[in-house]
């Protein structure tokens, strides 16, 4: 089945929506440093990680980013109990699981299908689901795998002449700077429980899945959701994506590539254009068929009514950009 000609029969409305972003608590706030061009690129805040610890401007330093900027989101109020999450998981559950229940009660609140809301019937939430753009990084993964590191502290510490006795003591302490692995770990550092999260916590039986196409991960997930709604599988899809992965990782691994900007500054569609930048963020869609939005007296912010996808083929490097493929 062709989409475009699937979506031309039936368009798909946009009817809530949600936004975490740099300085942005909420589509609002979003909104507004738009309008008012606000650049909410800065220094990476010691809440993340430390400077000192990893920056270097020498490109080819080992061990160490070149970049040391980017966009944070802002601290979320975030109650457990609201979600019916034990206050004792929280630690070994990441980031983007907790916030993700948060973008999706907001823009579910700003469709009009909040959780109290008579709209959001039964039958409604047996037919919604979610599919979201989802990237790579999840902060959890280093925590636990550095925990896993303890071979090698011991190897180290017995080269280094330190006491049998004392090696334990010493790895123990190690140790403690780290998340320990409980029963809870596993599900809490997956990209995939991002969806699976949601449509447990607000009873959804639509599909949930997550996608990465890397920077097309959250378009990706849209098409994927226009999918299920003119197909008839879903009534109601939230789709997005989410990404809260601004760790020393993901600055390693895209200052070793090398792909940040080497003047800290960003320039899309630009010839002075020299690299990219990282930020975190959280952006979530409630999107329903056009006529049953419109027979419900929805809000419609939007209509779909095409996407297209591409891929750059065989190029310079496997994440070089090829012109002709991306037009």
């Amino acid at each position: 089945m062709n989409l475009n000609n699937s979506l031309r029969k039936t368009p798909v409305a946009i009817v809530g929506m949600s936004a975490i972003f740099a300085d942005a608590k909420n589509i609002e706030e979003f909104w507004e440093n738009i309008i008012s061009s606000k650049n909410s690129i800065r220094e990476v805040p010691e809440s993340r990680w430390k400077i000192e610890d990893y920056y270097d401007p020498d490109m080819t330093a080992p061990d160490k980013t070149y970049c040391k900027v980017g966009g944070f989101i802002p601290d979320i109020d975030f109650n457990p109990m609201e979600f019916g999450l034990p206050p004792n998981i929280l630690e070994v559950t990441d980031a983007s699981q907790l916030l993700g229940l948060v973008a999706a009660r907001d823009a579910l609140e700003h469709a009009g299908y909040g959780q109290k809301s008579p709209k959001f019937t039964k039958e409604l939430k047996a037919m919604t689901g979610v599919v979201l753009g989802v990237g790579g990084g999840q902060k959890l993964v280093g925590p636990l795998m550095g925990r896993l590191q303890y071979p090698i502290w011991e190897k180290a510490l017995r080269a280094s002449g330190i006491s049998e006795a004392d090696i334990p003591k010493i790895v123990d302490k190690m140790k403690k700077a780290y998340v320990g692995w409980n029963e809870n770990s596993f599900p809490g550092l997956l990209g995939n429980v991002i969806a699976g999260r949601i449509t447990n916590r607000f009873d959804l039986g639509g599909i949930n899945s997550v996608v990465d196409a890397a920077c097309a991960a959250s378009l990706s997930a849209i098409k994927m959701a226009l999918s299920e709604l003119v197909e008839g599988r879903c009534d109601m899809m939230l789709t997005g994506g989410v990404d809260t992965d601004n760790s020393p990782f993901m600055y390693m691994s895209f200052s070793k590539t090398p792909a940040f900007s080497k003047s800290g500054n960003i320039r899309p569609f630009d010839d002075k254009a020299d690299g990219m930048l990282i930020g975190e963020g959280l952006g979530m869609l409630v999107m329903k068929r056009l006529e049953d939005a419109e027979r419900d007296g929805d809000e419609i912010y939007a209509v779909i009514k095409g996407i297209g996808a591409s891929s750059d083929g065989r190029f310079k490097s496997v994440y070089a950009p090829r012109s002709s493929g991306q037009a």
